[in-house]
């Protein structure tokens, strides 16, 4: 089984040929819309390059009366919150060339993680950036419901996983929606 530090690697690689060529939008599904109930908390993010852009499943719980978050990064090491965000509020510059809401912005729980990949499989594990800050929110919120948002091309015949890895329940595409019984 190749190692996650190349599998990532040729992940990324891939992704950023596709993307570029890429004409579909990730959209909101139905059986993601009908989860959603007004007052829930909606934890996204801005994609950054290649990433599977969730602009429209944001848009999407807005308009059924969700409130929205965003990861509010430091650095590798510190975990990451979510901040409330509404999708009108300026953004500013984070690490890793992140766009996140005004550190001063309130800290709220989310309901649903949106996430990005850089690799999924059948079983939902999910290939991150490699600094583990998903992981650790996983943990640290284990009732939100952990919802992948990716390329359909970004699925693999497997994913390697440690311990710590935490498998998501779903996984958005632009040619819908995966997601365990139960989940």
């Amino acid at each position: 089984m190749i190692d996650k530090l190349a599998l990532r690697a040729q992940l990324r690689a891939e992704r950023d040929a596709f993307a570029s060529e890429a004409s579909e939008a990730i959209l909101a599904p139905e059986a993601f819309v009908e989860r959603l109930t007004a007052g829930m908390t909606i934890a996204t993010y801005v994609a950054i390059g290649s990433e599977a852009d969730p602009t429209q499943l944001a848009a999407a719980a807005a308009g059924r009366g969700c409130r929205l978050a965003l990861p509010f990064v430091v650095d590798r090491a510190a975990p990451l919150r979510f901040l409330a965000w509404r999708m009108s509020e300026p953004l500013v510059d984070g690490p890793f060339g992140l766009r996140q809401p005004q550190a001063d912005s309130p800290e709220i729980a989310p309901d649903v993680i949106l996430t990005p990949l850089v690799g999924f499989d059948a079983r939902l594990n999910r290939l991150g950036q490699g600094a583990a800050h998903y992981d650790r929110a996983f943990a640290r919120y284990p009732d939100a419901w952990r919802v992948g948002v990716a390329w359909a091309m970004q699925e693999v015949p497997a994913i390697p996983s440690d311990i710590w890895d935490v498998p998501l329940q779903a996984v958005i595409t632009e040619k819908g929606m995966t997601w365990h019984a139960g989940a």
